[in-house]
């Protein structure tokens, strides 16, 4: 068993599954963020519409 290119390989490994996560975490950020922005989109919309009542209700049937 070689035990240094074992070591090598687990640090590899570790190294890229870092990697990974922090990569996931950006985008996850960069995701809430680009929801947080679209929900203000949508809560100045009424304000921004030429009809102020357009979008005040929804009709839901289940």
């Amino acid at each position: 068993m070689d035990i240094p290119a074992l070591s090598m390989a687990l640090s590899q490994r570790q190294v890229l599954n870092d990697v990974g996560v922090a990569m996931l975490s950006k985008s996850l950020d960069n995701m809430q963020e680009a929801g947080a922005a679209m929900v203000d989109t949508i809560a100045a919309a009424p304000e921004m519409s030429l009809d102020p009542n357009l979008g005040n209700s929804i009709d839901i049937r289940v």
